[in-house]
């Protein structure tokens, strides 16, 4: 049950309360929609507190979408607080909430054991959400921070991590170098498919990350192997 503030409820917000915390998905995602579609600052205690347990996805979208109706002064700080929550849940979806509200003011709530989480969702989050906040004076330290995650994870993780490194522009390029010099062969190809991405937007990850595979397996000598 999302915990709630009842003093001077009317019956109307009450049931919309209690139905954020129903069983059936349905339910709350109708009373996501109907908050956000009639924003109150009231209900956004109830609505932090359910993005943080909320199983259901198209849910956690609808409950994104009606705090981004809300004033950014009240819903903001309330999301930074959410940074610090034991529950990675609850820190994945006030990044998620963080990135779709854009107010830099937020900025500063993006710190390095947020960008290194050891939960994957978590860190995606906050790469996402940190390449939408970031002022421009701190790309290129933004840009090595996340260039020391070469090579984490699955293809999931990897794809997140290269689209938010080609986000911030060509201040990436000299990390890339740094990370193409690499001996981690795991390194130098997510680096190499990262640089595919950033000088071609269109091409296909999976065919950036196989080339740049077979690149890192012929070593220095590629260009003379592969014009045979």
């Amino acid at each position: 049950m999302v915990p709630i503030n009842s003093t001077h409820r009317n019956p109307q917000d009450t049931r919309l309360l209690d139905a954020l915390a129903a069983g059936n998905s349905s339910t709350r995602l109708k009373a996501a929609l109907a908050i956000g579609t009639h924003p109150e600052p009231g209900f956004v205690d109830a609505l932090v507190a359910r993005c943080a347990i909320e199983p259901d996805f198209f849910v956690r979208d609808m409950l994104t979408w009606a705090l981004t109706r809300l004033p950014s002064e009240i819903t903001v700080p309330k999301l930074r607080a959410e940074l610090r929550s034991e529950r990675a849940q609850a820190r994945s979806q006030a990044l998620h909430t963080l990135s779709k509200i854009g107010d830099r003011n937020a900025w500063p709530a993006i710190t390095r054991s947020l960008l290194h989480d050891a939960d994957d969702e978590v860190a995606r989050s906050a790469w996402r959400a940190a390449v939408i906040l970031v002022p421009d004076r701190e790309k290129e330290a933004l840009a090595a921070e996340l260039a020391t995650q070469f090579g984490r994870g699955d293809r999931e993780v990897r794809l997140s991590l290269s689209r938010a490194l080609v986000a911030l522009g060509d201040v990436v390029e000299p990390v890339l170098r740094t990370a193409l010099a690499r001996h981690d062969p795991a390194v130098r190809a997510h680096a190499s498919a990262t640089e595919r991405l950033l000088r071609d937007p269109d091409a296909g990850f999976d065919l950036a990350v196989d080339e740049a595979r077979r690149v890192v397996a012929l070593g220095p000598d590629r260009e003379e192997t592969t014009a045979c």
